[in-house]
């Protein structure tokens, strides 16, 4: 085995954790209808909600880039939504996609005496999400149980990073609450960047690119590991703990030096069929 150390980097919701689900089926969706007013079209806006997030190839993106997308789709099927051009542009500018940098964000536009209710607007549905997501019962909120015991494991071997987009104290206050984060050695989340940028910065403390491993349940996570150049395995929607079971015998390979682009395609061929 080498000697050179090892990083596994784990996205969090729908990969580790089994909440992908029920936070956009009863927090997501619910609170976008409450904020934007679309209770005529609610049917119709909470399925398309849930086939972005949870069943397309964008599944596990960023909630302001779902919150873009769908506002989009909404001022251009059902009803206008004023402002919406003003939250793309803060989306695909932005150095990060999180609440701190949209709460600058409106800061500065007032301070310019532009109207920054748009991204207000973004603002209050992602407060909202977030109480929503706390008043969850907390036993329908749990790790995949193959993940916990994989996790566990590999935390006594190797350095694990936690890559999400989620809300900062929200995520590592659930990796708390399941004893989880003892296995973590870094927490990155929506307030370091995207995912891409994420590795990046986990790559300057010193890991050779074939040397790490990102594992996640969604094509964003599959990109961030391409940009970065180090290998991915997917955790398959709908067979998440078969997944975990065969993760070691790949991380043993990876240490070996004998993970390489044969064993990476084997991989991806599966989870890319899915959410194509």
């Amino acid at each position: 085995m080498t000697d050179e150390k090892i990083l596994i980097c784990v996205d969090s919701d729908g990969c580790v954790m089994d909440v992908m689900d029920i936070k956009h089926i009863r927090c997501f969706g619910p609170c976008l209808v409450k904020v934007y007013g679309l209770e005529e079209f609610e049917e119709a806006v909470l399925q398309r909600w849930n086939t972005i997030n949870l069943y397309s190839a964008e599944r596990g993106i960023n909630r302001f880039q779902a919150l873009c997308r769908i506002l989009t789709e909404i001022d251009k099927k059902y009803k206008r939504v004023d402002g919406v051009e003003t939250l793309r542009d803060w989306t695909e500018n932005t150095e990060a996609l999180s609440e701190a940098a949209l709460e600058a964000a409106i800061r500065e536009m007032r301070a310019r005496g532009l109207s920054a209710e748009p991204l207000q607007r973004a603002m209050e549905w992602s407060v909202l999400v977030n109480t929503q997501i706390r008043c969850l019962p907390e036993g329908e909120l749990a790790p995949y149980p193959s993940a916990a015991r994989v996790l566990r494991r590999l935390g006594a071997q190797y350095d694990i990073a936690v890559v999400s987009s989620a809300n900062p104290a929200a995520l590592k206050a659930e990796w708390e609450r399941h004893k989880l984060a003892e296995c973590v050695r870094y927490f990155m989340s929506q307030d370091c960047g995207t995912k891409e940028e994420c590795i990046r910065r986990l790559l300057r403390e010193g890991y050779r690119r074939e040397t790490v491993l990102m594992v996640g349940d969604a094509p964003g996570d599959l990109r961030a590991a391409e940009a970065n150049g180090v290998y991915f395995y997917p955790i398959v929607p709908g067979k998440e703990n078969a997944s975990w079971d065969r993760l070691e015998e790949n991380i043993r390979r990876l240490a070996s030096g004998l993970f390489g682009k044969k064993e990476q395609e084997a991989l991806l061929k599966e989870f890319t069929e899915l959410l194509k």
